[in-house]
């Protein structure tokens, strides 16, 4: 059996990276919260970059509903917890890893312990566990960790970066005035993706009932958040140029083959999110009142 080797284990990312740069990120920590649809392959897109150290938090385990997005779903995982699947899977990329794992998830008692250390946060929270992100974010925002989020909506990915010098969280969503959570997740959903890109192609809006915490999803979106989410990640922890931060955002649609950078001043406050919320609205409740 072959040993491994870090260095050449990494090898191929020298080009993209210095050789000082690679050895940089083996000593850098990048925090996952949520191991689903999107925090599985963050996780494990992270690890085949070379960066050493992980914090991972979910309370989850793997279920045949998973099947069609989340890459730690087979067969062989079905009823166990996410988190111990995928810290198997990550070991098995770099058994050097050094790993801190919060079985419990996050939670308010341990978030200061979670973020410990961390150099950049990457959010793979479920899209409507609203009050654990708003939670982890603020604490990010005191602490100055650099906050990653890519959705994956439609077939493409909505990217935001929030960090020092960003606008905060809670005024770019606009969350504090929510009075329902269906309010929460259009905000959100307009606020990832100012463009909303993925507005025209929807084939069956039936099975968009955000009321009930349901959507669409597909595996395609999650590979394509994980690619754009690493990039930006490598350049935060490399200090590289080119990061912007919120209230800019960025949608690739893989369906439409468009890419579109938006910029919110005033965040939820803006005119055109206002008028992109009640268009989202309109077209919800038009689904309703028709479901065939």
């Amino acid at each position: 059996m072959l040993a491994f080797d870090y260095e050449k284990a990494f090898s191929r990312n020298i080009g993209w990276v210095t050789e000082a740069e690679q050895a940089q990120l083996k000593n850098m920590r990048v925090a996952i919260g949520g191991l689903g649809g999107v925090g599985g392959v963050h996780l494990l897109t992270l690890a085949r970059m070379g960066i050493g150290r992980f914090t991972i938090a979910d309370l989850d385990a793997f279920d045949v509903v998973n099947f069609n997005r989340q890459v730690g779903a087979l067969v062989s995982t079905l009823g166990r917890p996410k988190i111990d699947v995928l810290s198997e899977m990550v070991k098995d990329i770099n058994p050097q890893i050094r790993l801190r794992a919060f079985p419990a998830g996050i939670q308010s008692g341990t978030l200061d312990e979670f973020l410990a250390g961390v150099d950049v946060y990457v959010d793979g929270l479920d899209f409507f566990a609203f009050e654990a992100r708003r939670m982890t974010f603020a604490a990010c925002e005191r602490k100055g960790i650099p906050v990653v989020t890519a959705a994956p909506l439609g077939l493409g990915v909505a990217l935001l970066i929030f960090g020092p010098g960003s606008m905060p969280f809670e005024d770019y969503f606009g969350f504090a005035g929510c009075a329902s959570e269906t309010e929460l997740a259009i905000r959100f959903m307009v606020g990832l993706s100012p463009a909303m890109l993925q507005r025209g192609y929807v084939a069956d809006m039936s099975r968009v009932r955000l009321a009930e915490r349901v959507g669409p999803s597909c595996v395609a979106a999650c590979q394509l958040c994980a690619g754009a989410a690493a990039i930006e990640v490598l350049k935060l922890l490399l200090r590289r140029e080119g990061v912007r931060l919120a209230p800019w955002a960025s949608q690739f649609d893989g369906y439409r083959m468009r890419h579109v950078k938006t910029w919110r001043p005033w965040g939820w406050r803006n005119p055109l999110q206002r008028l992109m919320v009640h268009l989202v609205k309109a077209q919800l409740a038009r689904t309703v009142a028709s479901p065939e």
